[in-house]
């Protein structure tokens, strides 16, 4: 499997829900939690799906625990904790893990498609660099994600054409997602 639309994720209750159902979209896909100093992302994620949904744009939110311990609740406990703080919309999916051997084989793929590329400017990337070179300094070498609110964009046809860190500008996301959807 090596193209967007071969794979597939599971919903909250169990259901594979395929790429494959969002052909013809624009997809942002995000790993989330709830208790991140990123978390309050989802105010404008659920801003650009209301803006952007009718014309195409579908969000897919992946709950993920790998970051601080920082989605420590269940499936439902996310959700209510997204729907009564953040009113999102936007499906959510079943937690799960973006990097290491238990990785969804998406984001296997996204990783493979967008490689880390730093986390732009800003006291909030320069935060983050330095707590992940404190761990290991050679984490910027590889793909992986390095943390909550990491945003992959797929336009129409299926393509990865950006990966978003959580510290890049919100606004240069919804200008790509803007541009993807004409």
């Amino acid at each position: 499997m090596n193209r967007f639309y071969d794979h597939s994720v599971f919903d909250q209750d169990g259901n594979e829900v395929s790429m494959r159902s969002f052909e013809g979209k624009v997809v942002m896909i995000v790993n989330t939690a709830t208790g991140c100093g990123f978390t309050p992302q989802y105010k404008q994620l659920e801003e650009m799906y209301e803006k952007y949904h009718d014309k195409g744009l579908e969000i897919i939110d992946i709950p993920c625990n790998q970051f601080g311990h920082q989605a420590p609740g269940t499936d439902q406990e996310i959700t209510q904790f997204c729907t009564l703080r953040y009113n999102t919309k936007f499906p959510q999916m079943r937690k799960s893990d973006v990097n290491g051997e238990n990785a969804l084989p998406l984001y296997t793929f996204l990783k493979g498609e967008k490689k880390f590329d730093g986390f732009g400017r800003g006291a909030a990337a320069l935060a983050m660099s330095a707590m992940l070179k404190a761990k290991n300094k050679d984490y910027a070498s590889d793909p992986d994600i390095k943390w909550n609110f990491t945003k992959f964009v797929v336009d129409r046809e299926g393509t990865v054409v950006a990966r978003f860190e959580p510290t890049n500008s919100m606004e240069d996301l919804d200008e790509c997602v803007r541009s993807l959807l004409g």
